[in-house]
């Protein structure tokens, strides 16, 4: 598994809850920028429009629409269950990595909730002190 993209900012705006692995839809020029490494996830996001899901808001670097909205390939059982979790319990749909396996572009997706302010910065003096412990060790 070839990692191409990674969305490390969303591993600290949310809590990841649930992780999927979806397909996506891209045209020739767009795979080929991929493979070349011109892609991005930051400020991307997931939802359902008119039973599909789309990824919104990528960036792939092609001449031509390089922040299309792009359709995202998943079953009907696991698009009905999320569908229902962002609906009522208010959470979102957040790519987290976009990478290759078996020389397919998958797609990771998160679906997480939003953190406040005061969880972020508990998460940091527990990542700091955690360093401070390895480091004396």
């Amino acid at each position: 598994m070839k990692i191409i993209a990674q969305n490390r900012k969303a591993l600290y705006e949310y809590e990841i809850l649930e992780k999927i692995e979806a397909g996506i839809a891209l045209s020739g020029k767009e795979v080929r920028a991929i493979r070349e490494g011109r892609a991005n996830l930051a400020g991307s996001f997931a939802k359902v429009l008119s039973n599909e899901l789309w990824l919104l808001n990528s960036h792939v670097g092609v001449v031509e629409g390089p922040e299309r909205n792009r359709k995202l390939l998943v079953k009907k059982a696991e698009l009905k269950r999320f569908m229902g979790k962002t609906q009522e319990k208010k959470l979102t749909l957040i790519p987290l990595r976009l990478y290759f396996k078996n020389n397919v572009i998958k797609v990771e997706l998160g679906l997480g909730r939003g953190l406040k302010k005061y969880d972020k910065r508990e998460k940091i003096k527990k990542r700091d002190l955690d360093r401070e412990i390895h480091g004396a060790v």
